[in-house]
């Protein structure tokens, strides 16, 4: 059988167009020819996801965004092409999440394997959006900008009071103390220098000074030897010998025990006393009016006056 032109011209246009209807849709991420499930989910913002983003489940790429469809309500209508044998529950979830700085948006498959009725093509799946770097980023940075900006008001508000304090005079007498701070720091660096000069100069009298509390150190090391072999617990023990027999005299002095007791407690020895020191007094008052009385010397055989008993007050202080 002998085609015709026409047939062969017919059948060259059909093929051509079967064939820009795939290539269309290969381009579009659509593969006619292959079998696989489609599944839908809607969501209130796809955040810059687009068509033929990989869909991926444990970071594995099993499928592909078919089409994003706005649906009247203003919803998005996501359509994925899910290429693997894998079984995916119905109660999964499709998870929108940033791949990387570069890498764009795409779908993520939290399955759930505790549900056993898996999906088919037509079924829907949960809808769940994680924020992108950015997104997140912005949220963390919000409070901290408000922070950012209360500080920068506070600032404001602390500036303004400070010029409102530092007037005229105030800035003079701050300039006033800058300047002598300055003349200060100057007379210490002139001290500095002259300490060092001193230092400089005294330099050998240092090191002799040093060189002798060497030596007094070593001095002092040698007799706090002496005293560590020295027997100072003997010592001590003489020491509280000596001591208990002071504490037993006292003792016995406070109780009237001995002569030194009996002097300081008993009254008759005291009164004694006191009565032996007044007519000491009388006596010595008697030689000093009446010597004569005591020592008597005469040439001619002069007859002694007689006694008069001394007044007890004739003594002037």
């Amino acid at each position: 059988m002998k085609l015709t032109r026409e047939i062969k011209t017919a059948v060259l246009v059909i093929v051509s167009i079967l064939l820009f209807i795939w290539g269309y849709n290969f381009l579009k991420g659509k593969d006619l020819f292959e079998t696989s499930t489609r599944v839908y989910v809607v969501y209130d913002n796809v955040a810059g996801l687009v068509n033929s983003a990989p869909v991926t489940l444990n970071g594995l790429a099993i499928g592909k965004v078919n089409s994003i469809d706005i649906q009247p309500d203003g919803k998005l209508l996501v359509e994925m092409q899910i290429n693997t044998d894998f079984p995916i529950s119905k109660s999964s979830v499709a998870e929108i999440y940033d791949s990387g700085l570069v890498g764009g948006r795409q779908i993520a498959i939290k399955p759930n394997f505790q549900d056993k009725d898996y999906i088919k093509t037509g079924d829907y799946l949960k809808a769940s959006s994680k924020l992108g770097l950015t997104d997140a980023l912005a949220q963390q940075l919000e409070p901290l900008q408000y922070k950012v900006q209360k500080l920068l008001d506070n600032a404001d508000v602390l500036f303004s009071n400070v010029n409102d304090i530092l007037d005229e005079k105030t800035k003079q007498n701050l300039k006033s103390s800058i300047s002598e701070l300055h003349k200060t720091l100057s007379e210490f660096s002139e001290i500095s220098n002259n300490l060092n000069g001193l230092v400089a100069d005294n330099k050998p009298k240092l090191n002799s000074m040093l060189t002798n509390f060497d030596k007094t150190s070593s001095n002092l090391e040698k007799m706090s030897d002496s005293l560590a072999k020295a027997n100072l617990g003997q010592t001590v023990k003489n020491l509280e010998k000596t001591l208990a027999s002071v504490d037993k005299i006292m003792g016995d002095i406070e109780k009237g025990n001995g002569t030194m007791g009996k002097l300081m407690k008993d009254e008759t020895m005291y009164n004694n006393f006191s009565k032996a020191s007044s007519e000491l007094e009388l006596l010595l008052q008697d030689l000093r009016l009446n010597p004569t009385r005591y020592v008597n010397v005469s040439l001619f055989g002069k007859k002694n006056k007689p006694y008069v008993a001394p007044v007890n007050d004739t003594i002037k202080k």
